[in-house]
């Protein structure tokens, strides 16, 4: 079938294209996604990928599976937008009373993706030289952890311990030696262990959807929504992170997030709307508005889970609202 529809693809039909291609795009998506550390920016190479596959469908030799070269493709493509120098600057905000951060974080820009996005990838089991669950590989610790990797190194990390693909096959991929495969993997590992050692021996998160995850989201935004400062603080673990990119302030521990919470929570009301990202749980945060008897959106709010703690919490600018179907208001 295959065969056949590649042959009708070649011969310039469309249709055929699409059913060629089709089933390889949302995972597609995501590797885009792990490569940019943005859903807007994946979802632009996503589609310069397939129109680079159709143009360059006449030079597919059928050496490799449809799969395979089309892997070839995207990555290409997110390494030249690696490249290009467009990615944007991180920021500092002119906050007032707001406690000195723990750091200035190093990711220039980082976006979530809706769950749903992930649905039916797990059919889409990685090769056999994969280091890393699928969980793993698309929670925020990792896909952070991935920017601060040079561009090659990301990407042969991805396709070695993410998708399981042997050296010989990685390099043919990047069009590289099997050698600097090796070596480039070997640096982004030890560089990848080091930025995620903080979550090393943490307790495992509950399961999506489970009762534990469930009472914890639940105490979490009847504290929110309260004003409960004392009670949102509680949750967190003594080293848990606050961080709000592409701003570029983290906050470590419960004395600087209690500090950061009382110093912007002043006066002001919140209510939390639920989606998930990231394989985890996620809110639309709104503030109600003084003048009307609306809320109107400030941010996506996402939470790292370790047991019955936060581990981490990531504030993330109202841009990303619409992919998680959240409006920018809400009634009073």
């Amino acid at each position: 079938m295959t065969a056949k529809l590649l042959e009708r693809a070649r011969a310039g039909d469309g249709e055929a294209f699409g059913e060629l291609v089709e089933p390889h795009r949302r995972e597609l998506m995501v590797h885009c996604y792990r490569m940019l550390g943005s859903a807007q920016d994946a979802e632009d190479a996503l589609q310069e990928t397939m129109l680079a596959a159709w143009r360059g469908l006449a030079g597919f030799e059928g050496r490799s599976s449809v799969r395979t070269w089309l892997y070839r493709v995207a990555t290409s493509r997110c390494l030249n937008a690696l490249r290009s120098g467009s990615r944007r600057p991180a920021t500092v905000p002119a906050w007032t009373n707001t406690p000195e951060p723990t750091r200035l974080g190093e990711v220039p820009w980082l976006e979530p993706l809706p769950d749903s996005a992930l649905e039916g990838l797990a059919d889409s089991a990685p090769g056999p030289e994969a280091q890393y669950e699928a969980s793993e590989a698309i929670s925020l610790a990792f896909v952070t952890a991935l920017q601060l990797l040079p561009p090659r190194q990301r990407a042969v990390l991805i396709l070695r311990d993410v998708l399981g693909y042997p050296a010989r096959e990685a390099a043919g991929l990047l069009d590289v030696t099997e050698e600097s495969v090796t070596s480039a993997l070997k640096r982004a590992r030890a560089a990848t262990r080091e930025q995620m050692a903080t979550a090393t021996g943490q307790p495992a998160a509950p399961a999506p959807g489970s009762a534990e995850e469930q009472d914890l989201v639940e105490r979490f935004t009847r504290a929110f929504e309260s004003g409960d400062v004392d009670g949102i603080v509680a949750l967190m673990s003594e080293d848990a992170w606050l961080r709000m990119p592409p701003l570029a302030l983290e906050y470590q521990g419960r004395d600087l997030a209690y500090r950061f919470f009382t110093a912007i929570w002043a006066g002001r009301s919140y209510r939390l709307v639920p989606a998930r990202a990231n394989g985890q749980p996620a809110f639309g945060v709104y503030v109600r508005d003084p003048q009307a008897a609306t809320y109107r959106a400030v941010g996506l709010l996402t939470a790292t889970l370790a047991g019955q703690q936060i581990s981490e919490l990531t504030q993330f600018e109202t841009s990303v609202l619409p992919r998680f179907g959240l409006p920018r208001m809400l009634p009073g």
